[in-house]
């Protein structure tokens, strides 16, 4: 056994507290993740699990093994990305998670060039709606909208990304275009519900910024979830302006108050602090800075 391969199966089943979980973060076989273990186990004389029929735990040993190995992987990859930078190659793995609507398509269109760049580098894209633990899930690299929720985890801006309102044609026709964001009460609004406050939307009124109350009978924790219903013509919505570019681009949304905008989010690149990040990580951070920048 490949005590690097040990060690890296090892912290995978730790993160996921699962073999299964860990196996396929590491795209191996269960099996062979539990051949792994416990060859690694056997080396060092010591049990690093507990282990049931329904859960894995670490063990003491576990727990004060695995903070000594993350350190250790961490060094071994920078070790690995410094001769790769020497060698003006990139290669090795990327785990990346993002939201799934700005992942499935701005994100992926950044990563084309950078993979046909660098075809030794492979990329494992993660895409969730939900809030997933950068260190515990075993990810190289968060890409997040908003302000930052982990005071532990470093971050790079990417850029500000306009909040927008839209409406369809067919919507505003049957129902008018609202004037005034005060207006908006009175309309069925689209919620948005990972928004910061999806129920109070902010203007730039006279150059101050202020909120105004809106509610409707749709709720959803996609932005292109929110975007397609407004599309169809059910209400108004707020979202980031990448979840409806290809819509404003069809002609079925329309934005609404375009002078009052007072809302961006930032997009960040985030990633575990006191972490050597390799070549292959550093440049990518890189590349979709600047493709995102543009």
């Amino acid at each position: 056994m490949d005590t690097i391969d040990g060690m890296r199966t090892f912290v995978a089943v730790a993160s996921q507290k699962s073999f299964t979980g860990g196996a396929g973060q590491l795209g191996i076989s269960t099996k062979l993740a539990s051949k792994y273990v416990r060859q690694l186990e056997e080396h060092l004389g010591a049990q690093l699990f507990n282990r049931t029929t329904r859960s894995v735990s670490l063990t003491d040993t576990g727990t004060a093994y695995l903070e000594r190995c993350l350190p250790l992987l961490d060094q071994f990859d920078e070790l690995e990305g410094l001769v790769q930078e020497r060698q003006s190659e990139l290669a090795g793995p990327i785990r990346i998670t993002a939201p799934t609507g700005f992942g499935s398509r701005e994100l992926v269109n950044a990563l084309r060039p950078f993979q046909m760049a660098h075809p030794n580098v492979s990329v494992d894209l993660h895409l969730s709606d939900q809030h997933v633990a950068v260190i515990e899930g075993g990810f190289d690299l968060a890409i997040r909208f908003g302000a930052m929720k982990d005071s532990s985890l470093m971050a790079r801006k990417m850029m500000d990304m306009r909040m927008v309102v839209i409406a369809s044609p067919d919507y505003l026709a049957e129902h008018g275009e609202p004037k005034h964001p005060s207006a908006l009460e009175t309309h069925n609004c689209l919620i948005q519900l990972t928004s910061a406050d999806p129920y109070n939307w902010k203007f730039r009124i006279n150059g101050n910024v202020a909120s105004f109350p809106v509610d409707g009978p749709f709720h959803a924790n996609s932005p292109r979830a929110i975007a397609h219903m407004a599309s169809g013509g059910t209400g108004i919505g707020m979202c980031p302006h990448y979840s409806v570019k290809p819509f404003l681009e069809a002609g079925t949304l329309q934005i609404l108050f375009e002078k009052e905008e007072a809302t961006e989010i930032t997009l960040n690149a985030v990633y575990p602090p006191g972490r050597h990040l390799t070549a292959r990580i550093r440049a990518l951070i890189s590349h979709l800075a600047e493709t995102f920048k543009g």
